[in-house]
Parts: structure tokens; C-alpha cells; sequence
């Protein structure tokens, strides 16, 4: 059973930056992987994913300030946040599936979800 556990999450001043980190256990090898956020009453975003054979995505409101990277070795996926914004404010999910089309790794077809981990971000 594939499980995800997110870390890193918190509250930050406008400008600041914050590095998320999602551990995977259950699975080993190439998957997709990626980042999803959710502000309240808004819907599921993804803002950076990760193919299976290494094409990365991001959407356009993080591009430049955010980047997604992992380590195979610890089976972690991490999401380090730039130059953060108050509309970044949200509850960050990480996702995984073994399957995936790169040019669809920002969209919610994922079948694993973490809990998530909320970042706040004053003005």
C-alpha cells in the first residue's frame, strides 16, 4: 500500500520561503509524482508535478518560485517555495500514481494523496 506523508508546512511573511517535502513509502522505483494545492472554496490546483521518466511541469502562477524535485535514495518529494505570496495560502498535497501521461502530471488523476500540509503566507 502506497502511503505519502507531507512535512514542511507553516506560516511566512510575503516574500518569504518555505520547503515542503512528501515521503513516499510502498512503492520504489520511476512514478509520477506531483504537488497540488486548495485554498478554501477554491479548486484542487496543481502547481508542479514530476513525470515518470523525469519531464517537469509547473503551473503558471509558481513558475520561477517554486521548484519540485525528488530523491530517488530517500523516496522523497520535495517543493521548494519562493518569493511567496498571500495567494499561495492553502492546504499543499502531494500525489503519486505509477502511471502517467507528462504532459498530464498537473492534472488531479492521481490515485495516492497525502493528509496534506497547510502554508500560510502574510501580508
Amino acid at each position: 500500500r502506497i502511503q505519502l506523508q507531507e512535512l514542511g508546512g507553516g506560516s511566512v511573511e510575503t516574500g518569504g520561503s518555505l520547503r515542503l517535502s512528501c515521503m513516499v513509502t510502498g512503492i520504489t522505483g520511476s512514478y509520477c509524482m506531483a504537488w497540488f494545492r486548495q485554498a478554501p472554496e477554491k479548486q484542487r490546483e496543481g502547481v508542479a508535478g514530476i513525470a515518470r521518466e523525469g519531464t517537469i511541469l509547473y503551473s503558471d502562477s509558481v513558475k520561477g518560485r517554486f521548484t519540485i524535485s525528488r530523491d530517488t535514495y530517500k523516496n522523497t518529494l520535495y517543493l521548494e517555495m519562493t518569493n511567496l505570496q498571500p495567494e499561495d495560502t492553502a492546504m499543499y498535497y502531494c500525489a503519486v500514481n505509477t502511471l502517467c501521461l507528462a504532459q498530464r502530471v498537473l492534472l488531479p488523476e492521481y490515485r495516492t494523496w497525502g493528509q496534506g500540509t497547510w502554508v500560510n503566507v502574510s501580508s
